[in-house]
């Protein structure tokens, strides 16, 4: 099991998406938030942006549909060559169809659960998804504080998919820093979302590298 970091592109500087896409080469995905303004209070960007970053970079575009209606617009997003899509529990109306429409399109099928929302009724699906993510904040808004509340849950999270055979990555999406990630790598998860940590940071690509070996040094899941 490995360490991913997947930096935000949300916390950069849209003025030089390239260029900013670019100074994190040595990560393992850039982590594209997708919100339309209604299940989030918040708008960014959505299939034309991303299409323009698969352009523009190597590095595999994780797509976290922050959206209403991701039974009709996920699907696209693995089509246009995300090498993942992550959908909401709370939106999505046919999680099993889509889901495996995003895999039948070549892309690892996410499957995202906001802070309140439990993980045990969704055991069911974990076959379905090749991604859960735990979200460690409130969705919509980058640099907001980490909720150690949700720290339990990956650990259940992290139980379950060992139950069901390990196969599943466990991401965890907001507020992941220096000061937080050793405890969320602790807890079990293995794919870390990290926005201000990296692009707020005067060398974005040795934040990369600094948050790995501390979420490598904390992980139970590496020999």
């Amino acid at each position: 099991m490995a360490v991913q970091i997947s930096p935000s592109i949300l916390s950069a500087d849209f003025a030089r998406l390239a260029e900013e896409v670019a100074a994190v080469g040595n990560a393992d995905w850039l982590h594209v938030d997708v919100m339309d303004n209604h299940f989030v209070p918040n708008l960014t960007l959505g299939l034309p942006v991303v299409e323009s970053l698969l352009k523009a970079t190597d590095t595999p575009i994780d797509c976290h549909l922050m959206i209403e209606d991701p039974d009709r617009w996920a699907p696209a997003y693995a089509e246009a060559g995300a090498g993942s899509v992550t959908i909401h529990a709370e939106a999505v109306k046919a999680p099993v169809r889509t889901l495996r429409q995003i895999r039948s399109a070549g892309a690892r099928s996410g499957f995202a659960l906001n802070p309140a929302t439990p993980v045990e009724p969704y055991e069911d699906l974990l076959g379905e998804i090749d991604m859960l993510l735990l979200m460690t904040v409130e969705p919509g808004f980058g640099g907001q504080p980490f909720l150690d509340v949700v720290l339990p849950k990956v650990r259940r999270a992290r139980s379950l998919i060992a139950a069901h055979g390990g196969q599943v990555w466990l991401q965890v999406d907001g507020g992941v820093s220096a000061s937080t990630i050793e405890r969320c790598a602790e807890a079990g998860a293995d794919v870390f979302v990290a926005g201000n940590a990296v692009y707020g940071a005067d060398d974005p690509a040795r934040a990369v590298d600094h948050l790995r070996a501390l979420a490598e040094k904390a992980s139970p899941l590496i020999a």
